[in-house]
């Protein structure tokens, strides 16, 4: 299970890094391929709403159980968790707009893109560098594969539906480095 959620942190590190290639191609003043943009957008909020919140329900009530210190982490990262989501909803709204071919100012939709993957590196790295080690004192196997068989679908069936709905964006992928987050 803590290796899954290493594999996730690793694939969405990926996704970042698709991102942040488009957002350096915008900040070069020129035109990125907006559609791919918008599948990464619409990958990272499906995997959000269906298989991080989900997880992070299941966890949190385990954790504070197991571990009740962890509160305050587990407070802090569902507001950071809750922000993410809303500047990538707004990113989601922006996309459209530009997809619809209606004027927004790019350097502002650059300086928001930009702050959105700031964000979420540091999210991830919270999540690394602070989740995780309390994951492995308070977690034993067993109790691991026992939250496993609570969770949806998991994430390498995602990358499945990735790769036939999204070709283009999966060959960007998996042709990304494993970017330290």
């Amino acid at each position: 299970m803590l290796n899954q959620l290493r594999q996730d942190h690793a694939n969405m590190a990926r996704l970042l890094h698709v991102l942040k290639l488009k957002h350096k191609t915008l900040a070069e003043g020129e035109r990125p391929n907006f559609q791919l943009v918008r599948e990464v957008v619409d990958y990272i909020l499906d995997y959000m709403d269906g298989f991080t919140v989900p997880l992070e329900k299941v966890f949190g009530q385990e954790l504070m159980a197991k571990a009740p210190e962890a509160e305050g982490l587990s407070e802090r990262l569902a507001k950071n968790y809750h922000a993410l989501h809303e500047r990538l909803m707004q990113l989601s709204q922006d996309l459209d707009m530009i997809l619809m071919d209606v004027a927004i100012p790019m350097d502002r939709f650059a300086d928001d893109l930009g702050a959105y993957l700031e964000a979420h590196r540091a999210y991830l790295r919270e999540e690394r560098e602070e989740l995780f080690p309390l994951i492995r004192e308070h977690f034993d196997d067993a109790a691991l594969d026992k939250l496993a068989e609570t969770l949806p679908e998991g994430a390498a069936a995602k990358l499945e539906r990735l790769q036939e709905a999204y070709p283009e964006l999966y060959e960007e992928l998996c042709a990304a480095p494993d970017p330290m987050v």
